[in-house]
């Protein structure tokens, strides 16, 4: 852990994905000792953590609240809007829905790793402005435990990211020039484990417990050029807690279909932490170091998917955070409810078919946010594409996406994105008992 810790989130993506390639393509298969594989996925969990806890985002608007808050969509399905509350599959680890974990295979190890890209351009009072990014975004795994009926699964995701750095200069009836700073960094892991049970063959229910931590700061300076005493802020927000989230599934199979209809609840917790903030003007400091009086808040949400032949899905999502009724520093109402619609469709060709463009899935989706930051103003609006790679190893894939996003309002600030993910879903047969 130590050597990973020092290593870059670009050489730790080059080691993640040297991983990958190792499980999946040979290096792994001539070392059929359980224990090299299982060091090469901690490994792959530890650098996670590491970049998990750095920047993910750009983003001006992510100097609100806690930053941008991640729904832990797994790669597969950001393609198809972030769906992901009513699908069930052998060859998708979806953390966000804890119940679909038993539709594995009962002899298949299932990990997915994905990183992703982003170019932003936001337009304010100063202009026009292009930022790019790029990490590695979470690690998860999933197996059977007892063949059918019960499975589990555990990984490394963000909570959310704070990434900004931009700078707004001004003055007062234009005698007194001035500039203001903001500056923010971090962001909050979470550490996951969850299981899921078939209770019955047409309905599954499953939990997850979630270790969240990490470190959000905030700052801000202003300064003016007719020598007037400069001031400047600076808020550390830290935390250490644990949450829940429970799912639960209805499914069945016909000839040539399947439905799936799913939901999700969190209740409302409050949040363990500490909150530092400093001001100083000139040479004087003021500083508050208090327990941090806030809440995560309650999330329900449902969703359903359709499926005929194996060859095309539709999907839709909807989910409510309850933030409205959720504490901020103490105080109540300085968020709203953060509603989301998703819509996906996946086409596949010919799931039988012998040439390797009839088996790869292309997907599109949308979705349309509110902000649950009051002072963000208009809706968040997103729109995906993307298809994915098979592997000649049989239920592995490389899932790409691209994303196009927009938010904000052309006389506040107006914001423009367009994220590429990459993730990696391998599928290894550990758990086959071969006969003599």
């Amino acid at each position: 852990m130590h050597f990973l810790c020092k290593l870059c989130p670009i050489h730790l993506c080059i080691w993640h994905f040297f991983c990958i390639f190792a499980l999946d393509f040979g290096i792994c298969r001539k070392m059929d000792n359980l224990k090299h594989k299982i060091f090469l996925i901690l490994s792959l969990m530890i650098g996670t953590l590491v970049v998990c806890a750095q920047n993910n985002t750009s983003s001006p608007f992510s100097r609100f609240g806690y930053g941008d808050i991640n729904d832990n969509v797994p790669g597969a399905y950001r393609a198809m809007g972030g769906v992901g509350i009513g699908m069930r599959s052998n060859k998708v680890i979806d953390p966000a829905q804890p119940a679909s974990y038993t539709a594995c295979d009962s002899l298949t190890f299932m990990f997915d790793i994905a990183g992703s890209g982003m170019w932003d351009r936001y337009v304010d009072a100063s202009g026009t402005h292009d930022k790019g990014n790029g990490n590695l975004e979470y690690l998860t795994i999933q197996v059977p435990l007892w063949k059918r009926w019960i499975a589990a699964s555990v990984g490394v995701t963000p909570y959310s990211s704070v990434g900004y750095n931009f700078t707004l200069k001004d003055s007062v009836n234009n005698n007194y020039h001035y500039t203001m700073t903001y500056q923010g960094t971090g962001g909050f892991t979470q550490v996951y484990g969850g299981l899921g049970f078939n209770i019955l063959d047409w309905f599954a229910a499953g939990a997850n417990i979630y270790y969240m931590f990490g470190t959000i700061t905030n700052a801000r300076g202003l300064t003016f050029t007719e020598g007037l005493n400069a001031t400047s802020q600076y808020r550390s927000t830290t935390i250490s807690d644990v949450r829940f989230r429970v799912g639960a599934q209805l499914f069945h199979k016909f000839e040539h279909s399947s439905f799936s209809v799913g939901a999700i609840f969190e209740r409302k917790s409050a949040l363990n932490g500490r909150s530092l903030f400093m001001e100083s003007v000139s040479a004087d400091t003021i500083s508050n170091d208090s327990t941090l009086q806030s809440d995560l808040p309650m999330v329900w949400g449902v969703g359903a998917s359709y499926s005929y032949d194996g060859r095309f899905t539709v999907a839709a999502d909807y989910s409510v955070y309850n933030w409205a009724d959720a504490r901020y520093l103490g105080v109540v109402g300085a968020y709203r409810n953060r509603g989301k619609l998703a819509v996906g469709f996946q086409y596949v060709h010919n799931p039988q078919g012998r040439r390797y463009i009839d088996h790869m899935p292309w997907r599109i989706g949308f979705s349309l946010m509110d902000p649950y930051v009051r002072s963000i103003p208009g809706k968040d609006f997103t729109v995906t594409l993307g298809t994915a790679f098979p592997l000649h190893n049989v239920g592995s894939v490389i899932n790409t996406s691209i994303e196009y996003g927009h938010r904000g309002t052309t006389d506040v600030l107006n914001e423009n994105y367009i994220r590429v993910t990459i993730n990696a879903s391998i599928s290894e047969n550990w758990f086959f008992k071969r006969k003599l």
